[in-house]
């Protein structure tokens, strides 16, 4: 069993939480630019102002996704409300509470920023399915650095459990679920980098992450804490199903093997 008791607050106010977080966006924006010298048919200015968009829409719909998922429970299930290892707030009562640090989702942070790029794609010169396969490995990056973030901070673990890697956060052994994830996130990197240039149209390898973040969420979400949202299933496992579902069907569709030069069809 590991032990973990680190303090949350690195400096002054500011959470190691936070510093991970703003970490892992760093790295996506710097993978990013990284690409864009290695030769991808970005400019620079792009990939910064599509940063300067995403990031904050981003924040807006992950903050969002977190507010509703928060209030649903609490109607549903109000001995929740501040109690036990599930800690929920019932923003009805306390909006006061909503521009809090506290409280973001990763899907709504990946598709709000999706969705603020796509938008401003539109107004642009660029495709948003090819930038979306250059930025993918680097919105891996970024979850699995913010996840080391969670790891520290205590929150998004699993149920209890008595293997010997279970994490102990003062109230007994629970799934390190947030160190599984880091690992499986490592792992579709480095896959969903042999991929590319092997599937087409542009988009393709976001899909395909999508997809396969989402198959993980949904078998994950059973044994990480939480309270349910619809069906007896955590949000995140809602999303993941509307998104797979969508995702798969785009991919079947769409998406075709690209050989390499000499590879038999």
């Amino acid at each position: 069993m590991i032990t973990i008791d680190a303090p949350l607050v690195a400096f002054l106010n500011v959470r190691w939480y936070g510093i991970f977080v703003a970490l892992g966006v760093s790295v996506l924006v710097l993978w990013t630019l990284w690409e864009v010298k290695k030769g991808a048919k970005l400019s620079y200015d792009t990939v910064i102002t599509a940063a300067l968009v995403g990031i904050p829409s981003g924040v807006i719909v992950a903050k969002l996704l977190h507010v509703i998922d928060n209030i649903v429970i609490a109607k549903l299930h109000p001995e929740l409300i501040s109690a036990g290892p599930t800690y929920i707030i019932d923003y009805t009562q306390h909006p006061e509470l909503i521009l809090s640090g506290q409280g973001l989702t990763i899907y709504g942070a990946v598709l709000g920023a999706a969705l603020g790029i796509w938008i401003y794609s539109k107004f642009s010169d660029f495709q948003f399915g090819y930038f979306a396969d250059v930025v993918t490995p680097g919105i891996i990056l970024a979850q699995a650095i913010g996840r080391i973030g969670c790891t520290l901070n205590g929150c998004c673990y699993g149920t209890a459990c008595s293997l010997p890697w279970g994490i102990d956060y003062g109230f007994g052994p629970v799934h390190p679920t947030q160190i599984y994830e880091i690992i499986f996130l490592l792992i579709m990197f480095a896959v969903l980098l042999k991929l590319r240039g092997r599937l087409e149209p542009a988009g393709s390898i976001f899909l395909v992450y999508l997809s396969l973040y989402s198959l993980w969420r949904i078998g994950l979400d059973f044994i990480r804490e939480g309270a349910p949202f619809l069906f007896g299933l955590h949000q995140a496992q809602v999303i993941a199903i509307i998104v797979l579902a969508i995702a798969v069907s785009r991919l079947a569709y769409r998406t075709h093997w690209v050989p390499r030069e000499g590879e038999k069809t």
